[in-house]
C-alpha cells in the first residue's frame, strides 16, 4: 500500500495539483545527490527548474561537468572530497554553468549521507542566490517595519488568539508581547466594544474584506482612569495557496487626536452655551426671573443641580462691608436640577432667606469674590456645603461628588453666588468649568443688578406717585366712586397721570383727570403742583371752563410741559354734571335703558398752549348713570387704531350696574398690556 501524504492537522494534499503554500516553493529549492565518484544519482524536478537539465540529461552523469566552468573545477572538486571525507557541511554561494551556458550565482547547502550499507554520498541543496537574497531582504525589510513601525501590529490565527505583536502594539495597549500571544483577543484587552471588534475581525476572515479605520475608544486595563482612542484596521491573511492563515491588525493610537477633537467639541459647547446665555439670560428686568434663566441656562449643560442665591442686603439695594469671616444672609432666588434627586430638598426653596455661617463654601465665594472649586467631594467637604447636618446628609445620599460656587459680581460688587453640584456627571469640574461658569454669572449679574436697581426706582416711583394721588371716600353726595392708579409695566420712570375728587360747597362734587406728557421726577412734580392748584380753584366755585383757564396759565410758566386735562363738577341736586376739557380723552357715559357712549365735547387745546377758551358742557345724569374719566394710557396702543379700543371700551361697560370696584379692574386687565410704557389714572363716578 502507498502512503498518502497529509498536511499537518490532518488535511490531505491533492496529490495531482499541489498547491505552493510556503517559503520552499517560493524560493524554488532543489536537491541532488552525487554518489563517491562523482556521479548525479537524485535529480527533483526543482533541479530541473534551477539548472535546466531534465533527469534523463543529469542522472549518471558527472556533475562536475556538467555543471561547474572549467576554472572552477577545482575548487569544486577540492570542496566535495571534503564533505564526502570529513563529513564536514558546507554552505555558500558558488557559481554554476545553466544548460544555456550562461553562469549563474547559486547558493549551496551540501552535507553527507549514508546509506544503510555504508556507502557514502554528498547531498547538494541550492537556490538562486539572487531570490534568497530578494528573500531575505524583503524578510529583513518585514521584520524591520514590523518592529520599527510606530503603528501597532498584530497577528492573529482564525480563532482570534495573538500570533504575534511588535513593540509599538506592546506600548500602545501596555500588554508585553508574552501576555499577548496565545491569548484571545477579549482575553488580552477586554474593551467594553470587543465583541463588535470580534464580530468585525470574523468579517474580515469570512469575506476576505478589508476594514479600515475603525474607530474605537475605551479604558484600557493599564488605564482605567483615562478614556483612550484607537484606530482599528483589520485585513485577511493568506498563504499563496489560498489558505486562510488568520487576520492582521493594525492600531494606530489617536488618543490625542481624539481629546484634542473632545476639546474642541467642548469648546464648541461652551461657546454655544455661552451664545445661548446672552439671549437667554436678562429678557426681563425681573431678578426672580433672571435667576431662574441662569438656573436653566446652567443645567444639564454645566451641572446636575443649579441654585442661585442672593445677598439678601444686594437685593434691598443696600451696599455693605462684607466681613471676613462672619456669616452672610441669602435669599435663595431659583433652584433646577436635570433630575429627580433629594439634593433639591437639601437646598433653600426659592423666597427662602438662610443664614450661611463664614466656614460655609458659598459664604467664602463672597467674601474673597472668588470661585471656590472642590475637584473631589469628600465627607470633610460635605459639612462646608449644605445648611446644616440633614441637608448634608441628603448630598451623601443623593451622590454630590463635584461643588463649584461662582460669585456673581457686578460692577465690582458682589451680588450673591451660583451654586452648582455634580452627582450623575461623572466628570469633576475643573478650570474650564470653573471659567466657563465665571463668564455666565457675570452675564446674569449684570442682568440681575439692573433688575434689582429697576426694582428699587420703580418701586420708590410708585410709592412716589400713589403718596401725590388723593386719599378720598369711597362716597360723596350723589355719587359712588371708585378708582385706580396704575404705573407703567415696561419703564422704572415717574409718570405724570392723575385723578382727583375734591368735595365742593352744597354738596357739589369736583372729579378731575389730567396727564402731564412725559415721564421723571419733573412731570411728578408737575403734576403735583397742577393738582394743588386745582384744589385750590375748585374751592373759588369757578365754572369748570375758567378753572381750566387758570391752570393754562400756570402751565405756561412751567418748564415746556404740555399737559391733558378733564374737569367736571357735579350737582347732586340738579343732577346737571358740568364738564370742560383741556385736550383729554372724552370722558365714557354709561346707564341704565341706553348704550354706552363717549360724550362729546369740545376738544378744547392743552394746558401749557395759552390763549385758548375752553367751554364747558352741561351733561344731564340720570340715577344709576355711570360716568368714566381716564387718561390715554388705558386705550392707547401701538398696534391698534384709537377707535377701535375706544370701542372696545364701550363694550366693557356694557353693565353699568356692576360694582365698581370689579369694573375698574375689569377694564384694566382688559384693556392693558404687561409691555405697556405709559401710567393710566381711572376715576369711576356712579350717580345714586
Amino acid at each position: 500500500m502507498t502512503a498518502e501524504p497529509i498536511r499537518s492537522g490532518g488535511d490531505r494534499y491533492d496529490a495531482e495539483t499541489p498547491a505552493r503554500t510556503g517559503l520552499l516553493d517560493v524560493l524554488s529549492v532543489s536537491a541532488m545527490v552525487i554518489d563517491i565518484d562523482g556521479r548525479i544519482v537524485f535529480w527533483t524536478p526543482q533541479a530541473e527548474d534551477l539548472f535546466g537539465y531534465t533527469a534523463q540529461e543529469a542522472l549518471g552523469q558527472y556533475a562536475a561537468r556538467l555543471l561547474i566552468h572549467p576554472e572552477h573545477l577545482h575548487s569544486v572538486v577540492r570542496l566535495f572530497a571534503e564533505v564526502l571525507e570529513t563529513g564536514r557541511s558546507w554552505a555558500g554561494a558558488f557559481p554554476i554553468r545553466h544548460k544555456d551556458g550562461s553562469s549563474r550565482l547559486m547558493e549551496f547547502r551540501n552535507m553527507r549521507l549514508q546509506d544503510d550499507l555504508g556507502d557514502v554520498y554528498a547531498l547538494g541543496i541550492a537556490a538562486d542566490h539572487n531570490l534568497l537574497q530578494r528573500v531575505e531582504t524583503d524578510l529583513a525589510l518585514c521584520e524591520r517595519l514590523i518592529n520599527q513601525s510606530p503603528i501597532g501590529l498584530a497577528l492573529l490565527d482564525p480563532d482570534l488568539r495573538y500570533l504575534l505583536v511588535n513593540p509599538a502594539l506592546e506600548r500602545i495597549d501596555g500588554i508585553p508581547a508574552e501576555e499577548h500571544v496565545g491569548r484571545r483577543l477579549r482575553e488580552a484587552m477586554p474593551l467594553p466594544d470587543i465583541d463588535t471588534i470580534e464580530s468585525a475581525l470574523r468579517q474580515v476572515l469570512t469575506t476576505g474584506t478589508p476594514l479600515l479605520d475603525q474607530y474605537h475608544v475605551g479604558r484600557p486595563p493599564t488605564d482605567p482612569d483615562h478614556e483612550h482612542a484607537w484606530s482599528l484596521s483589520f485585513y485577511r491573511l493568506e498563504d499563496p495557496g489560498g489558505r486562510v492563515l488568520g487576520a492582521a491588525a493594525s492600531v494606530v493610537d489617536v488618543t490625542e487626536r481624539h481629546r484634542a477633537a473632545a476639546e474642541a467639541d467642548r469648546a464648541r459647547r461652551r461657546l454655544a452655551l455661552i451664545a445661548e446665555a446672552s439671549t437667554r439670560v436678562g429678557t426681563s428686568l425681573e431678578v426672580e426671573r433672571t435667576a431662574h434663566e441662569l438656573a436653566d441656562i446652567a443645567v444639564p449643560q454645566l451641572a446636575d443641580v443649579v441654585a442661585v442665591d442672593i445677598l439678601d442686603s444686594a437685593l434691598a439695594c443696600r451696599r455693605s462691608r462684607r466681613p471676613d469671616n462672619g456669616p452672610e444672609l441669602f435669599r435663595a432666588l431659583a433652584l433646577k436640577a436635570a433630575h429627580p434627586t433629594v439634593a433639591l430638598r437639601a437646598a433653600d426653596a426659592p423666597g427662602d432667606v438662610a443664614a450661611y455661617e463664614g466656614d460655609r463654601l458659598v459664604t467664602l465665594c463672597v467674601h474673597t469674590g472668588r470661585p471656590v472649586l472642590v475637584r473631589h467631594v469628600g465627607e470633610q467637604d460635605i459639612p462646608r456645603i449644605a445648611r446644616d447636618a440633614e441637608a448634608g446628609a441628603l448630598l451623601a445620599r443623593a451622590g454630590v461628588h463635584s461643588y463649584l460656587a461662582v460669585p456673581l459680581i457686578a460692577h465690582g460688587e458682589v451680588l450673591g453666588a451660583l451654586d452648582l453640584k455634580r452627582t450623575r456627571n461623572p466628570l469633576p469640574f475643573d478650570e474650564d468649568d470653573v471659567i466657563l461658569a465665571s463668564e455666565l454669572a457675570g452675564r446674569a449679574a449684570v442682568a440681575i443688578d439692573n433688575a434689582r436697581w429697576f426694582q428699587s426706582v420703580r418701586n420708590t416711583a410708585l410709592t412716589l406717585q400713589r403718596s401725590l394721588l388723593p386719599d378720598h371716600a369711597p362716597h360723596h353726595t350723589g355719587l359712588e366712586l371708585a378708582s385706580r392708579y396704575q404705573p407703567a409695566q415696561a419703564t422704572s420712570e415717574v409718570g405724570g397721570d392723575w385723578y382727583d375728587v375734591i368735595p365742593l360747597t352744597d354738596d357739589k362734587t369736583a372729579l378731575v383727570v389730567g396727564d402731564v406728557m412725559g415721564n421723571g421726577i419733573d412731570a411728578a412734580a408737575t403734576m403735583g403742583r397742577l393738582r394743588t392748584a386745582t384744589c385750590a380753584y375748585a374751592d373759588l366755585d369757578l365754572e369748570p371752563g375758567d378753572v381750566l383757564r387758570h391752570l393754562d396759565k400756570i402751565t405756561c410758566d412751567l418748564e415746556h410741559y404740555i399737559v391733558t386735562c378733564l374737569y367736571a363738577v357735579y350737582d347732586p341736586r340738579t343732577r346737571q354734571c358740568r364738564i370742560a376739557n383741556a385736550g383729554h380723552m372724552p370722558p365714557a357715559l354709561a346707564g341704565p335703558g341706553h348704550e354706552p357712549t363717549l360724550l362729546q365735547l369740545p376738544p378744547g387745546a392743552p394746558l401749557g398752549v395759552g390763549g385758548i377758551p375752553f367751554e364747558t358742557t352741561t351733561v344731564e345724569l340720570a340715577p344709576g348713570d355711570l360716568l368714566v374719566l381716564y387718561t390715554d394710557g388705558l386705550v392707547e396702543t401701538r398696534l391698534h387704531p384709537i377707535d377701535d379700543r375706544l370701542a372696545v371700551l364701550l363694550s366693557f361697560l356694557d353693565d353699568p350696574g356692576r360694582p365698581l370696584e370689579e369694573l375698574c379692574d375689569l377694564l384694566l386687565y382688559g384693556l392693558r398690556h404687561p409691555d405697556d410704557h405709559d401710567d393710566v389714572a381711572l376715576l369711576m363716578a356712579r350717580t345714586s
